[in-house]
């Protein structure tokens, strides 16, 4: 591998996804380079910019140099990681019994981060409040629900989304659930809740934190979806 990781990152964002992933292949004995992070912030226009487009068409996070390429996408950061060091153990290998299992929870973890990123827009970087939609909201609420109950469901008797054990799409569905409870409250998920907390307990989890940084988004511990204020 290249002797060199640079993340293009926003504290608290789907970037901290990769964060963990390399922490936790560190844990799983991986000789990886030091990760250099780039940090940037949303509102500074920093995404814009010519230098980061060129490594990131649609001017979000993250973004990964690694091996004299930058991959963008976190999803696909992901599965590039687990092919190039299959020694993790984080990745089913291709037509295995687990495969699509860790395919279609990967791909899944994304459509809901979507979800929570649409809430992220109304409330939180829109100029003016005035703006919220109500019932995009209301709507958006019932989707990342609907989310939460399919990963209840699918956690029912098993400690990680996959029987085999911790992947790489619990690092995917972590981020998520940092988020989600801003909008949707967890009290009727205990699966979900018991695993959010496997999550945190884990040391990789907490060395990525250590280097994520602030979060500069949420100013209240809950949005209500009729709340436009």
């Amino acid at each position: 591998m290249t002797d060199t990781l640079t993340l293009h990152h926003v504290p608290a964002s789907r970037s901290f996804r990769i964060i963990w992933l390399i922490e936790e292949m560190r844990a799983a004995g991986v000789d990886l380079p030091a990760l250099q992070i780039e940090t940037y912030a949303i509102a500074d226009g920093s995404l814009r910019r010519a230098e980061f487009l060129s490594r990131s068409p649609a001017g979000r996070v993250p973004a990964l140099d690694v091996d004299g390429v930058s991959l963008f996408e976190s999803g696909a950061i992901i599965e590039y990681l687990c092919e190039r060091h299959p020694e993790a153990q984080l990745a089913p290998a291709p037509r295995t019994p687990e495969r699509a299992a860790f395919l279609q929870w990967l791909h899944f973890a994304e459509t809901m981060a979507n979800l929570i990123a649409n809430m992220n827009m109304q409330y939180l970087f829109l100029r003016d409040p005035a703006m919220r939609s109500p019932t995009v909201l209301k709507m958006e609420a019932r989707r990342l629900e609907a989310c939460i109950g399919a990963l209840e469901a699918g956690l029912a008797g098993q400690e990680w989304l996959l029987k085999g054990g911790f992947s790489a799409v619990d690092c995917m569905l972590g981020y998520n659930l940092s988020a989600a409870p801003y909008f949707v409250k967890l009290d009727a998920y205990p699966n979900v809740r018991a695993y959010f907390a496997r999550m945190e307990a884990r040391e990789a989890y907490q060395a990525a934190r250590r280097q994520d940084g602030p979060s500069a988004f949420y100013k209240r511990d809950f949005y209500a979806p009729d709340d436009t204020q």
